[in-house]
């Protein structure tokens, strides 16, 4: 990975319902709360930039069946300025969000600077349809939108449907089985689908030596790194917004990460989900802080 990370702080909790009536999810006070954990000082990066969301609401846009999807398409497109300057200067994006839908900005400018894969790890797979979603969340259609499923206003932004090929995306880490309609529609897609189960069977070396392989055996430009921290166990991270037994130890996704990022072709990532309204005393939150911090300083040390 490239050494001169540089922080981008997108705090938007628009693909999200609000929790209750009037109570608005807290994801949107992630970037200030890892800081607050020393995110920022353990990586020290050469520079933080924050782009301020449009204001929340529980809208339902009727065209496309999405919650606050205008909203979305005019964060997205200032988003992928953003992330596009940081690209053209050589940087390494660390992209703190908010909720998912942030992966729909961050698509976009990679489509725009060239051919990119997408290495999604997540305890769901977000491989969801407006007809199907329960709450009209952008946040659980993130990994459909950005693979050119669902209305053209989300998926075809400046005409760049799709901002990723369904063959160059991973969706790895799921484990929500509970409606076979769900898992049944990121199987029939050419997403290459590894939930936790299979993970283990075969491996976290294999899979992330499979997923650079196929980066190379294609000459993409480069691959992007999405991070649901809900992937995590939620006897470790229980600071989400769906809750669920089991997931990845710090043991597993330390290795997970310290491989992706020793690869040259590395060239950004985010982190999505935590929420500290759900974390008072910062418990969950320092811990992952450390144990990502950690990881990317290891190894940016290793001259990856």
């Amino acid at each position: 990975m490239k050494n001169n990370i540089c922080i981008l702080e997108f705090p938007s909790n628009l693909g999200l319902k609000a929790l209750t009536e009037g109570r608005e999810p807290g994801v949107k006070k992630l970037p200030a709360f890892l800081k607050q954990q020393g995110f920022h000082d353990l990586l020290n990066p050469a520079g933080t930039t924050r782009l301020e969301p449009p204001a929340y609401s529980m809208e339902l846009d009727e065209i496309s069946g999405v919650r606050n999807a205008d909203n979305i398409v005019q964060y997205a497109t200032a988003q992928a300025g953003l992330v596009e300057q940081a690209l053209a200067a050589n940087e390494f994006p660390i992209v703190l969000g908010g909720d998912c839908s942030i992966l729909i900005g961050n698509a976009l400018a990679l489509k725009n600077r060239g051919s990119f894969a997408l290495f999604s790890l997540d305890g769901h797979t977000d491989f969801v349809l407006p007809s199907l979603s329960e709450t009209a969340g952008a946040a659980g259609m993130d990994l459909a939108i950005v693979t050119g499923y669902g209305h053209h206003k989300l998926t075809d932004i400046g005409g760049q449907k799709p901002y990723f090929k369904e063959a160059h995306t991973w969706s790895v880490g799921n484990r929500y089985f509970e409606e076979e309609e769900y898992v049944q529609a990121i199987v029939d897609s050419d997403i290459h689908y590894i939930d936790l189960n299979v993970l283990r069977e075969q491996g976290i070396e294999q899979c992330v030596a499979g997923f650079l392989q196929m980066v190379k055996a294609n000459n993409l430009d480069g691959f992007w790194i999405h991070i649901d921290v809900d992937v995590l166990n939620d006897a470790i991270m229980p600071a989400v917004d769906s809750r669920q037994a089991d997931g990845l130890n710090y043991a597993e996704f330390n290795e997970m990460i310290r491989l992706l990022l020793s690869d040259g072709k590395a060239t950004g990532l985010q982190i999505t989900i935590l929420d500290p309204d759900l974390d008072p005393s910062g418990t969950y939150t320092k811990a992952f802080v450390d144990n990502f911090c950690n990881t990317v300083n290891s190894t940016r040390a290793t001259g990856h």
